[in-house]
């Protein structure tokens, strides 16, 4: 399994908007993309503005090649897209070690 990991800024005075805007996104466009296996949404408590997405993808390619060159791409950032404060920061991830505790 792929962690994607995207750091996102938003401008300010916008969260709740965004955040639904990210969970609509999330359940009607990526939930449904070849490879797709979960994902944690987690809000920043120093920055209120920043927020991390983590999504876990199947292989590293359902990601890059199979969702990122799809329309469903196009779809899924004209919902996220217009609260950017800058582009978001994506990096992928390969598990090295994990606790059984965590969920």
């Amino acid at each position: 399994m792929i962690l994607e990991l995207a750091d996102f800024s938003i401008q300010p005075g916008q969260n709740s908007a965004f955040e639904e805007a990210i969970q609509r996104g999330l359940h009607t466009v990526i939930a449904h993309a070849k490879g797709f296996e979960g994902f944690k949404f987690n809000r920043c408590i120093e920055n209120s503005e920043r927020y991390v997405l983590q999504i876990f993808w199947r292989t590293l390619e359902d990601h890059t090649v199979g969702f990122r060159e799809s329309a469903a791409f196009t779809e899924w950032r004209a919902i996220v897209g217009p609260f950017f404060a800058r582009p978001p920061s994506v990096e992928h991830f390969e598990l090295v070690a994990k606790s059984e505790a965590v969920a």
